[in-house]
């Protein structure tokens, strides 16, 4: 069960250990959600009714991916003379990292770890979830979205940051709460359907998500 939320929360923790340089937690954290917008790549080729297949938990979650974050980033330092944004790159690379090995140790569906040179890894393989914990995962992502979301405001109030971006976090994370328990039992309840629903709502948490925490950069680097 690896959601989107619990990534970001997962990439908080670094703030414990991480060297104080500008940027490099927010990037930790970006990088920590920024595999899964291969959501998106689904979201079109769906709509064209294209073939999904090779669409997720594979160019996003490559480790050629992370090489290629830390050099973009580094020649964006280069070119600025601004050493926050190679510190970016690296926080953005340990983030996909820490994504890939969080999808490793507790997806069941594995992580083409080299693409494009292939490299599937599914450490779970031949594990079948019971059908109602699979339901589950998919409102779940909401709600460690929320838990997110609620771990930025604590923070900001504890180091009074943020002060005037509170009040729309707030709506964010009622928002999440409320879409979890709609979507909950809509994942039992509907047959056909759901997955389209529920994706609209997902890729509008998962982006929000991105977003806020780039607005929250002041909470998340103090």
């Amino acid at each position: 069960m690896a959601q989107a939320g619990m990534h970001a929360l997962v990439g908080t923790l670094a703030r414990k250990v991480a060297p104080k340089r500008e940027w490099l937690i927010l990037g930790i954290i970006l990088g920590s959600l920024f595999p899964d917008l291969d959501n998106y790549a689904v979201a079109v080729a769906t709509l064209a009714k294209l073939d999904t297949h090779g669409l997720h938990r594979t160019f996003t979650h490559s480790l050629f991916t992370i090489l290629a974050a830390l050099a973009v980033f580094f020649i964006i330092g280069q070119v600025r003379k601004e050493a926050r944004w190679t510190s970016l790159g690296a926080g953005f690379g340990i983030g996909i990292g820490l994504h890939i090995a969080l999808d490793l140790l507790i997806w069941f569906n594995g992580v083409e770890t080299l693409w494009p040179l292939g490299g599937w890894i599914n450490l779970w393989e031949g594990v079948q979830p019971p059908a109602w914990f699979a339901k589950l995962l998919d409102p779940a992502e909401l709600l460690f979205i929320a838990l997110f979301f609620a771990w930025l405001a604590r923070t900001a109030r504890e180091q009074r940051t943020n002060a005037d971006f509170l009040g729309k976090l707030r709506l964010w994370t009622i928002a999440m709460v409320v879409l979890f328990l709609i979507f909950t039992p809509l994942a039992y309840l509907m047959s056909k359907g759901f997955l389209t629903v529920f994706g609209v709502a997902y890729l509008v948490a998962l982006t929000a998500a991105f977003w806020i925490s780039i607005r929250m950069r002041q909470t998340i680097e103090a």
